[in-house]
């Protein structure tokens, strides 16, 4: 999912921005710039690097996966996940994005600081020093991305943190299929949402659909770039993607997938859809420059996404048809 919380948070902030009558550059900027923050609740997971080091050092008998997401769960989704937090942060954010060196640049710089280093403050009182850790680590991703956003554009620092606000208060709506919900409203508990939604009672049917509603945001982000950029969105998938209905097969071969063991089903899959996506003519490539470089051209990159959207969909429908009809229960 963290792929899918950057782009939700992308998709509805540059297509708010385009209805609002921004030029095509501006409204993707702003979406790339909430789709950032949005990502940023989820470098808690570095935690779990320490789960790796514990797994090297017990000679590796959980495995690697199980012990990296064992150490993840000891504060993943807690006190950067909170709505609370987002509604505190993203204020700062933007302080710290106004420009300039003047001393009222210094005094919002200074505020910024002080709001989120009384965040670090609290996790460490509320939750303690792990709590405390995670928050340094979110601190200082948006503290960056303020920053290089004052460097690298042109956006008001009141556009920043709106976009702040939005891409941190989206992220933890995502996880309420595929984990444990997250805390809402550290440092204060929350009674609502305290477990996870259910899609379906069958275990492969719920990935089945988590993975569809990921695959659906990340089609949705597709679709606003090709509506701000004025482009034709059912002109550029290619037929190849068809292809995709071979994966149906899968649901024969391999064990259904679960939440807890998907890594084959989600890897094989997305082979599938680049396979179909990227193989191509070589009349895609245009050239870059003088010195005879050859890249993808715009067009092809969005094309090649979208194609290998289209081919995942197609698979992932194919794969689902053919575990409800063919496979026992």
């Amino acid at each position: 999912m963290f792929v899918g919380h950057a782009l939700l948070a992308f998709a509805v902030a540059a297509l708010v921005a385009d209805w609002r009558g921004w030029d095509r550059r501006p409204a993707l900027l702003v979406g790339a710039v909430a789709g950032t923050f949005a990502a940023i609740p989820d470098i808690d997971v570095a935690y779990a690097l320490v789960g790796l080091l514990e797994w090297q050092a017990l000679g590796g008998d959980l495995g690697a996966p199980a012990a990296f997401w064992g150490a993840s769960r000891a504060v993943h989704r807690s006190v950067t996940h909170s709505l609370v937090v987002g509604a505190v942060a993203a204020p700062a954010f933007g302080l710290l994005a106004v420009r300039g060196r003047s001393a009222r640049s210094h005094a919002s710089h200074l505020a910024g600081i002080a709001i989120l280093v009384a965040l670090v403050a609290v996790a460490l009182i509320w939750d303690g020093p792990l709590a405390a850790f995670v928050m340094v680590l979110f601190v200082a991703s948006g503290i960056l991305v303020s920053r290089g956003i004052a460097r690298l554009s042109a956006l008001p620092p009141t556009t920043v943190a709106l976009a702040a606000l939005w891409g941190l208060w989206s992220h933890p709506w995502g996880d309420l299929v595929t984990g444990s919900p997250p805390d809402w409203l550290f440092p204060v508990g929350s009674p609502l949402l305290e477990s996870r939604v259910v899609l379906h009672p069958d275990p492969t049917l719920h990935l089945l659909g988590a993975f569809a509603v990921e695959l659906a945001t990340i089609a949705f982000a597709i679709a606003v770039v090709y509506r701000v950029s004025n482009r034709s969105i059912l002109a550029s998938v290619d037929r190849r993607a068809a292809v995709g209905a071979v994966y149906g097969v899968a649901a024969l071969a391999v064990t259904p997938p679960t939440l807890e063991v998907s890594y084959h089903f989600v890897f094989s899959i997305l082979g599938v859809g680049l396979l179909c996506g990227v193989v191509q003519d070589p009349d895609w490539l245009t050239p870059f420059d003088t010195r005879d470089r050859w890249l993808p051209s715009r067009e092809a990159i969005l094309e090649t996404a979208l194609t290998t959207v289209a081919a995942v969909a197609i698979a992932l429908a194919a794969y689902a048809t053919v575990y409800l009809l063919v496979v026992p229960a």
